[in-house]
């Protein structure tokens, strides 16, 4: 089957953001016509994967780089933000599962306990500080604190064993924390979305060109990939949510918002394990403090994973760098992504972060014994024999103008839409998957308002009951929504 010439909305890359957008747009007017374009075999192959994507299901409970200390206070506005958005998320799949959209949620979200964990003494005095500010609010009602080694043993018993009596170190343990397989929610949303007849999915079809068409719309020049056939494709609205490949993209389709963008690309890798003892001894994902230099995605981890009903523990991720957008890109991506536009944006970056530029060679350089002396951190006799490496997902980092630096790097996720309001594109990197309902709720707010305060309201509503509420104000808000994610959901915490 041949895409159709001219599409309502088409979306361009078919993971998670995609996913979740065609089925926001699908529930509120179903007559819509849809087109995906995903350039791999299947879908959530890149970005979405469970393997290349950390899983954590991102509320800030674990993250320590969420919550900055500012003049000697803790600054969580940041991590309430992130918070937020994860419950966007929850509250959609639960609206999801309650119309059986969806179903089985268990196979791709499972309660799993968030924790931070920091050795000597000034960093256990910062985790005590950030247990006690975000405790004050209601997004972080429950969040437990301990610097005892016998309760630590208790919550970890595989990071503690063969510790010295003597080491400082202290942990927090939020028992909402989910682990998400974000690949299989995707296949799932896709699944459905297939079997509508206003909604057209395309795997092997990769879309080379944007351009507009003078109309108000949009040309798509899209290549697929298996049959080796060309076309262009209309559309009235398009919305960019390919991974790395967004940035070209965006760039291709000339509107004025998306100049001076950059992309930094880095690779990644996982220690991982799946020997059953281990696994047994370490039931949560524990986050620690970012080393020196160290970007905030490459803050270390050892997470507990449930990937296709397999549980297995990664530690990492190992930074790299690598001149593609994409795992499955090509290596001429970075230096192609370079143009009069974005030089001095690029130049800038690269100039003002030579730490992170001697941060990627160390971390390039190191061979799996060096890994796995960093793994010793978290697990003091960790056995190479118990550990294999695999490689992770690719990022790109978004590269933004500034006036002082020429560019600087950003590590968030980002939402670019242009002044007509008829394309959008997705940038960046961290929270991203986590927030996916979120991010798409903002791409709706700045292309469709007229539509999500008329016609779209009640239904937005019905999908996300807290819309258009900050959470954190609103206490009895927060367990309402959170008890009824917990029943739908079928978590356990």
């Amino acid at each position: 089957m041949n895409p159709k010439p001219k599409y309502d909305v088409v979306l361009v890359g078919g993971g998670i953001m995609s996913a979740t957008l065609a089925t926001m747009l699908h529930e509120f007017d179903p007559k819509l016509e849809i087109a995906i374009f995903e350039r791999l075999e299947t879908v959530a192959k890149e970005s979405s994967s469970a393997w290349n994507n950390a899983g954590t299901g991102h509320s800030a409970f674990c993250e320590l780089n969420y919550t900055p200390e500012k003049d000697g206070k803790i600054d969580i506005k940041k991590a309430e933000y992130i918070a937020e958005q994860f419950e966007v998320s929850k509250q959609f799949w639960s609206y999801l599962i309650n119309k059986g959209i969806i179903d089985q949620p268990k196979e791709f979200i499972n309660s799993c306990p968030h924790m931070s964990f920091v050795f000597g003494e000034k960093d256990v005095n910062y985790l005590k500080r950030r247990h006690e500010a975000l405790t004050r609010s209601p997004l972080f009602q429950g969040m437990e604190y301990s610097d005892d080694h016998e309760k630590l043993t208790e919550w970890i018993p595989l990071m503690m064993q063969k510790r010295m009596a003597t080491d400082q170190l202290a942990a927090t343990k939020m028992d909402l924390g989910t682990d998400v397989d974000f690949g299989k929610l995707t296949v799932k949303l896709i699944e459905h979305l297939n079997k509508t007849e206003s909604v057209e999915v395309f795997t092997y079809h990769e879309v080379k060109d944007i351009d507009a068409d003078g109309k108000g719309s949009w040309n798509l020049k899209v290549n697929d990939r298996k049959n080796l056939h060309k076309q262009t494709v209309n559309a009235d609205f398009v919305f960019i949510g390919a991974g790395g490949y967004a940035l070209p993209l965006l760039d291709s389709s000339g509107i004025q918002e998306s100049k001076g963008y950059g992309g930094f690309p880095i690779s990644g890798q996982w220690l991982v394990s799946r020997n059953p003892e281990l696994v047994e001894k370490h039931q949560a994902k524990v986050y620690t403090q970012a080393t020196v230099g160290a970007p905030p995605m490459s803050v270390p981890h050892l997470d507990l994973r449930i990937i296709d009903g397999e549980k297995a523990l990664l530690f990492g991720p190992f930074a790299g760098f690598s001149t593609k957008f994409l795992r499955e890109g090509s290596y001429l991506d970075l230096p192609e992504s370079v143009n009069f536009k974005n030089i001095r944006s690029l130049f800038g970056v690269w100039w003002h972060n030579m730490p992170l530029t001697r941060y990627l060679i160390q971390q390039v350089t190191m061979n799996k014994s060096q890994r796995m002396s960093h793994l010793r951190d978290f697990v003091t006799d960790a056995q190479e024999k118990d550990w294999e490496l695999m490689q992770a997902g690719q990022r790109v980092q978004i590269i933004k103008r500034d006036r002082f630096e020429g560019g600087r790097l950003e590590f968030g996720t980002e939402v670019v839409v242009n002044k007509d309001k008829n394309i959008a594109s997705l940038l960046g990197a961290s929270p991203g998957a986590s927030t996916s309902a979120f991010a798409m709720i903002m791409v709706l707010e700045n292309c469709f308002a007229d539509k999500l305060k008329t016609d779209w309201k009640d239904k937005l509503v019905e999908m996300v009951p807290s819309y258009g509420k900050k959470l954190a104000e609103h206490p009895e808000l927060i367990n309402e929504i959170r008890d009824y994610s917990k029943e739908k959901l079928e978590l356990e915490y």
